[in-house]
């Protein structure tokens, strides 16, 4: 028999790889450069250095592979309620592609819609194919994926089935009290991140365009979620929570939100005349804390974020109350990933 059971892990993790992707995301958003001709065998400052080596290419992969995880999620609230899992996926896939197709309207190099296209192709393997097999046939696409382009677009089917895969085999669990295992994984990820990063050092540029700085980004990944939920585990936890649990709760909203704040900004510092990746960082160490400060007031009052609501309502086809029951106290907790269901022994 399964039981039903909260992951506050993921939340924070959602918020941890909002914060990266927001990061990364600022040099595009703000046009970086898009002006200035390419000049080889330039020294590259270090600022850019640092986002190449510990943030590029290493928040993406864990946000794509919780999007596995959260079809997972939707199917097993689906059985629950007796609704049809196909239908209310869909639903929610399509909802995503509209919000992508609009958004890219201010930011062209999006994801939200290749997350749709994708999750809609994946769709029959989410609902009728053993975890076994999802978990088989993830590994071989995401191996594929990063022994061919260094992960990217190419990365996600493969990450969604592994995603998928681990939800089924309970991981979310697994995270949420991290014992020797990931302490294990977090050395192998470790010693692998090491010596990609090693291979990454002989290209120059930027690591999403590059094989050796994917797949360094692949194994770094995997090295963040491990020593998060180790972290988990010890008096950081509060901190952890604090910091990134209202990010990762209201984390579609703050990905759409945030083009339209650093868009005007690079306008205004004329960013495409210049490679300084400063300025970038500057604007978004200002709007992510200013963020955070939005999403805890607005989470003290509503349940959910606006565009996490108007995406709830959607996938369920029913009006979701929003306002926060004056009885009931924000715990940062609720979310995409509030309800999973365990597997039970020998489940497929």
């Amino acid at each position: 028999m399964s039981t039903s059971t909260r992951f506050r892990f993921l939340d924070s993790l959602r918020g941890f790889a909002i914060v990266g992707i927001l990061l990364v995301n600022a040099a595009d958003l703000m046009c970086l450069g898009y002006d200035v001709p390419v000049r080889p065998f330039q020294a590259v400052p270090l600022a850019e250095n640092v986002l190449n080596f510990l943030v590029a290419t290493r928040f993406v992969p864990i946000f794509s592979f919780m999007f596995g995880m959260s079809m997972g999620f939707v199917i097993d609230s689906a059985i629950r309620r007796g609704a049809p899992a196909w239908k209310i996926l869909l639903r929610r896939l399509a909802a995503l592609l509209v919000i992508g197709l609009l958004h890219s309207i201010l930011y062209p190099g999006e994801i939200l819609r290749d997350y749709a296209v994708a999750g809609a192709i994946l769709l029959p393997f989410a609902l009728k194919v053993p975890r076994s097999v999802r978990l088989v046939l993830g590994l071989l696409a995401t191996v594929g994926a990063y022994a061919f382009s260094g992960g990217g677009a190419l990365s996600l089917p493969g990450l969604f089935l592994l995603g998928s895969a681990a939800q089924a085999y309970g991981l979310p669990a697994r995270l949420e009290h991290a014992d020797r295992r990931i302490g294990a994984a977090a050395l192998i990820f470790a010693a692998a991140s090491a010596a990609a990063i090693l291979w990454q050092a002989t290209q120059i540029g930027d690591p999403r365009f590059s094989t050796p700085g994917g797949i360094a980004g692949g194994f770094m990944a995997c090295l963040y979620v491990c020593v998060l939920a180790l972290l988990w585990r010890t008096p950081v936890r509060w901190v952890l929570s604090t910091v990134f649990v209202p990010l990762g709760r209201m984390a579609l909203t703050c990905y759409v939100t945030a083009t339209f704040v650093m868009v005007p900004a690079g306008l205004l510092l004329h960013s495409r005349s210049t490679q300084d990746t400063v300025p970038g960082l500057i604007v978004a160490a200002v709007v992510l804390p200013a963020q955070w400060i939005l999403c805890r007031l607005w989470l003290s009052r509503f349940t959910y974020g606006p565009l996490e609501w108007v995406w709830r309502c959607i996938t369920w086809w029913r009006w979701i109350p929003l306002q926060r029951p004056q009885s009931q106290q924000p715990d940062n907790q609720s979310g995409p990933y509030r309800y999973a269901r365990l597997p039970t022994t020998g489940a497929m």
